[in-house]
């Protein structure tokens, strides 16, 4: 029981640093605060879908019953990633260069779900009875619908009339995706934590086998 409260508490903790270290640079630069591309909230969207990619990618190598759903999650943070990092690889590879990198990812998913077909339902089945399902899922809703419909322009030009501002706009739309990822990185936390459990449980499971 104390560590469900104290894992409440952290997540807590979490998604309230978020929420400051969105705030920093309206403190910081006021009237002129634009939220764009170079912005510590953008970065920050960087570095959450890089480091979930990693983590749901590390909890497919040490589990094999949750290794589809793994793997898949670990392809959607990577595209993520390279959507949000679609301005530097524009300009320092070639224009487009980010829809080359998610279409080749989504081809090797596409593949590995043909090469994996006979196991897919049971995967997916086991990972949406883990905790870590319900959080990125609700993550996922967040990021790709919420965070749209609060951010369309047509909106706040309707709210704002002649005193639009687009710089509310985007702390509006930017803040909540910034919500969906931290979401999809709390669930990738959850979904490891989960695996090394089951690890442990096997390998212990193995040892006294081998010790009677």
């Amino acid at each position: 029981m104390v560590i469900y409260v104290f894992t409440a508490i952290f997540y807590l903790l979490c998604l309230a640093g978020v929420a400051h270290l969105i705030q920093l640079e309206g403190f910081e630069l006021k009237q002129d605060a634009l939220y764009s591309e170079e912005t510590l909230t953008e970065h920050m969207q960087d570095v959450l879908t890089f480091l979930s990619c990693i983590l749901f990618f590390y909890a497919s190598r040490i589990n094999f019953q949750l290794k589809i759903p793994a793997v898949l999650l670990a392809a959607l943070s990577a595209m993520m990633f390279v959507r949000e990092f679609d301005t530097y690889l524009d300009l320092y590879f070639f224009d487009g260069a980010w829809q080359s990198i998610v279409y080749s990812i989504l081809a090797g998913v596409f593949v590995y779900l043909i090469t994996n077909r006979g196991s897919i339902f049971n995967a997916l089945k086991a990972y949406s009875l883990t905790p870590s399902y319900g959080i990125c899922l609700s993550g996922m809703v967040t990021l790709l619908a919420f965070s749209r419909m609060m951010g369309k322009g047509a909106f706040w030009h309707s709210v704002m009339g002649d005193d639009y501002v687009r710089a509310v706009k985007n702390i509006v739309e930017e803040g909540i995706e910034t919500l969906g990822y931290t979401l999809i990185f709390i669930s990738a936390i959850e979904l490891v934590l989960i695996c090394r459990k089951r690890m442990a449980k096997n390998h212990k499971h193995c040892t006294d086998q081998v010790t009677q």
